[in-house]
């Protein structure tokens, strides 16, 4: 007979969830300028990837980039390190991975590199516990490969121009593996071939005749790819097929390094781009987003089906997510919603602002404008005599001046900002102590960070450019769908607890408790 155990202070007795064993394999899927309401608006017709997600995850549809540049590169730093661009120093595109001297291999272009980028992120963390932990990261861009990865020395790779590479911060020659796959010419092959949607006209809504789209060229269905293989190596990147293709180098690099062989956890990190230049070329509103997005869950249920051939799907956590939404077309929401919008850009202020500088003192002071920041050598200012607040407060007069801003910030007015401000807490997530900058503007919905028309963009601190899908799935995660907001720099803590480790740093980031089991009572 079991003995009784009683005690006048015992209330209930914990009851643990059983454990499921540590994931061999964690696979971040990041989709370049995917919005949550995409998933819900075609819903009946995803058959692959998305459709598994809506069944299988845990889901958390308002999901946000809680920062005001939401561009490529910052999204990406906040995934896998749970910190803001503030503190992991990467506000922007400008700067983020671009560095000369870290030279491609094999092929010309810009360098690049994370060192920019401060701190630890996931694979640091899962280092700590097993350096003999395997790292992959591939993607179309630089940054998207380099940033989830963080600053180690891993497997990382991106497109340029028909062939995936790296750059010599990483090593000095390509491995045979990477050589052999872009022997294939996969891309190359593609020469010729023209995109057809996927499904009969009437399942499509939207209307395909909208002349604003791609700079009113080749607006309506089919677009044939450039016959030149050498050409079509380099617009690639503009359709659907150069998400297939990175799916594809991943699939081969995680059988070539033997990712997710070990009993403990090894990384993959895939980013996805094709969404992003469909998204700017034809907008979010358009057939060829929605075809792209048909494309994309077929792809991401093939990836997934090969994937689990090679490592067991019971030992395989998916995260997928986004590093920023995008606006509508300007024209499409004052042509068919009949709200305001419109185009914003203040170049020309930071023009105005340097030329008499310039021929004063003979010297660059570095005025930039970047989707509503506008920045300068504030230092260098400072030794010459200028009255940099001054200086800050007229511009940001000036800037509040144009249709379609609805705030400007000085570094004055952010920070005596109330902490209950969205968008200065936004600016406040955005802008490391090392950027020195003069205003930090704000656009109305509606509007984009835009010098010219023909396309559509983000960048905005609106809730169509922050917000984002984030879901968990696989063995021992729970599936939901929960409505409460959350942030993509809890995506980095959320994956250590389920991997079992921590982070080596503070994080701005929590564990999602519907991701993660807990223990309960009853």
């Amino acid at each position: 007979m079991l003995p009784c155990i009683c005690s006048a202070g015992l209330a209930a007795l914990a009851v643990f969830h059983p454990v499921p064993a540590r994931p061999r394999l964690v696979v971040l899927i990041a989709v370049d300028q995917l919005r949550p309401d995409y998933l819900d608006r075609y819903r009946d017709q995803w058959t692959g990837g998305f459709r598994r997600l809506l069944d299988q995850a845990a889901y958390f549809p308002d999901g946000q980039q809680d920062h005001a540049l939401t561009q490529t590169a910052p999204g990406h730093s906040t995934m896998l390190s749970g910190r803001f661009p503030s503190h992991n120093g990467i506000p922007s595109n400008a700067l983020g991975v671009e560095d000369a001297s870290a030279a491609l291999l094999g092929v010309t272009g810009t360098g690049a590199s994370p060192r920019r980028f401060q701190g630890t992120e996931l694979y640091d963390w899962i280092l700590v516990r097993d350096s003999g932990a395997r790292v992959l990261g591939v993607s179309r861009k630089d940054r998207s490969a380099i940033l989830p990865v963080g600053r180690a020395r891993g497997q990382v790779y991106w497109y340029v121009d028909g062939t995936f590479t790296t750059s010599r911060y990483y090593t000095d020659a390509l491995p045979d593996w990477v050589t052999r796959y872009n022997a294939r010419q996969g891309a190359q092959r593609l020469a010729g071939a023209s995109w057809t949607p996927l499904l009969a006209a009437d399942r499509y809504p939207e209307v395909d005749s909208m002349p604003f789209e791609n700079n009113g060229a080749d607006f309506v269905f089919p677009h044939r790819l450039p016959t030149s293989p050498e050409e079509v190596a380099r617009d690639l990147p503009k359709y659907p097929w150069i998400d297939s293709l990175t799916l594809d180098l991943a699939l081969e690099g995680v059988s070539a390094i033997q990712l997710g062989q070990r009993e403990d956890t090894d990384l993959l990190t895939i980013s996805l781009s094709a969404t992003d230049a469909v998204g700017h070329d034809f907008g979010p509103d358009s057939r060829e987003l929605h075809d792209m997005l048909l494309r994309l869950d077929h792809w991401l249920g093939w990836f997934m089906d090969s994937l689990a051939v090679l490592v067991p799907s019971s030992r395989t956590d998916f995260v997928l997510t986004a590093d920023h939404g995008v606006q509508s077309f300007p024209e499409w929401t004052t042509d068919v919603r009949h709200e305001a919008a419109g185009r914003v850009w203040m170049a020309d202020l930071a023009r105005e602002a340097a030329a008499p500088l310039r021929r004063r003192f003979r010297t660059d002071f570095r005025f930039e404008f970047d989707d509503g920041l506008l920045t300068a050598d504030l230092p260098l200012l400072r030794a010459h005599g200028i009255d940099v607040d001054s200086l800050a407060k007229a511009l940001a007069e000036k800037a509040r001046s144009r249709a379609g801003v609805t705030r400007v910030f000085t570094p004055a007015t952010l920070r005596s900002a109330s902490p209950g401000d969205r968008e200065a807490r936004l600016w406040r997530h955005t802008l490391p102590p090392n950027v020195e900058w003069l205003f930090a503007a704000v656009v109305g919905p509606g509007y984009t960070w835009q010098s010219s028309g023909g396309s559509t963009s983000h960048g905005t601190t609106n809730r169509l450019d922050t917000t984002i899908p984030i879901a968990f799935w696989g063995p021992g995660i729970r599936p939901g769908r929960y409505a409460r907001p959350v942030n993509s720099v809890d995506i980095g803590p959320t994956l250590a607890a389920l991997v079992g480790v921590t982070p080596t740093e503070p994080v701005d980031g929590a564990v999602l408790r519907e991701v993660v089991s807990v223990p309960s009572t009853h």
